[in-house]
């Protein structure tokens, strides 16, 4: 991993770095949130680390700004004061986790691995494909028409009809998609670039245009969607699977992205269990980030809690079967929607 440490003590920052140096990782230092933004300028990192205390720019506007402008890279706070409250505006800003001073070698370490397990799981149903060539896959296997709409210039092939993606008026996608399934009652559907989408038009506004989509292709044939994750936030990877998947569990995917809350899940899918019980489940011990899971969980609506005993609600039992999915989906059984990389 390409990691970046910040902070303004020159100490703990070179503790960190060399440990991080000797675990095998290409790790760069900076004593400062502005000397971090110029280093990300150049090359974007996996993974920063950062004090939430320093002078001038916090950790925590350090922290917004990277989710802001580098969306796959995973932030870590660092607190010399590890408090629920910190930790928890931290978290909702959009932290991975944190870690306290003085920092713990194994506490480093298997948050680097829960990263790199998220990571696993977030590009578990990303195949790399372009477009039109995804578009004829799907039209030899399925036998049936297949409109491809992208925005690089492609021609048609075997089965497979090319029409051009306007980025500026999305809500033409739906005109192409309704006409061409008037010609053809079974058919297909890949929209590439999709991203570019969400460039220039708002979350709001594009996300009930692929619903809609979605719910057009419902009966008729696949529908496959084409991303490039390095322009993608994890929140909108995250709605975009939930269209393609179950919309009853749309507004939790980020959620249930974390492994560990995913752990809480999988335990809650055996039946009601206590705090204590949850923790060891979730292989943690620190009960203020567990706190911070819980209510994350409850937040989205996917556990209860009651008479000191933690649940699923129909809502989380969903999104167990929804990671099931995805798992068997990443073992490599079909699925009749996509999401996929464009090879661009």
């Amino acid at each position: 991993m390409r990691i970046l440490v910040v902070d303004d003590d020159e100490v703990f920052r070179d503790e960190l770095s060399s440990f991080l140096s000797d675990e095998h990782h290409r790790v760069e230092t900076a004593p400062s949130a502005r000397k971090a933004l110029e280093i990300l300028d150049a090359e974007e990192c996996d993974v920063v680390f950062t004090d939430l205390k320093m002078p001038r720019q916090s950790g925590l506007d350090l922290l917004r700004e990277v989710r802001r402008r580098w969306p796959r890279t995973y932030v870590v706070v660092v607190t010399g004061f590890a408090t629920v409250p910190t930790a928890v505006d931290a978290m909702k800003s959009g932290a991975f986790e944190y870690i306290s001073k003085p920092f713990r070698t194994d506490q480093v370490n298997e948050v680097l691995r829960l990263i790199q397990e998220e990571q696993r799981f977030s590009d578990a149903t990303l195949p790399v494909h372009s477009p039109v060539e995804l578009g004829k896959q799907l039209a030899r296997s399925h036998k049936l028409p297949v409109l491809v709409l992208t925005a690089r210039p492609a021609p048609a092939g075997e089965g497979v009809t090319v029409r051009p993606l306007d980025e500026r008026e999305p809500t033409r996608l739906l005109d192409e998609v309704d006409s061409f399934l008037g010609e053809h009652p079974r058919a297909g559907v890949v929209i590439g670039e999709v991203d570019r989408l969400f460039a220039s038009h708002r979350l709001e506004d594009i996300l009930p245009l692929l619903e809609q989509v979605r719910s057009r292709c419902d009966g008729r044939g696949p529908l496959a969607l084409g991303i490039d994750p390095r322009h993608t936030t994890r929140d909108v990877a995250a709605s975009l699977r939930s269209i393609l998947t179950q919309s009853q569990v749309h507004g939790a995917l980020e959620a249930i992205a974390s492994p560990i809350r995913r752990r809480v899940l999988d335990r809650l899918g055996e039946g009601p269990a206590s705090f204590s019980e949850v923790m060891h489940a979730a292989e943690l011990a620190d009960s203020p980030k567990l706190s911070f899971h819980l209510h994350r969980l409850a937040d989205e609506g996917l556990i209860a809690h009651a008479q000191e005993r933690y649940k699923l609600t129909p809502k989380g039992e969903g999104a167990v079967e929804l990671v099931r999915e995805l798992a068997r989906i990443a073992a490599g059984s079909t699925s009749n929607a996509v999401l996929f990389r464009d090879d661009r």
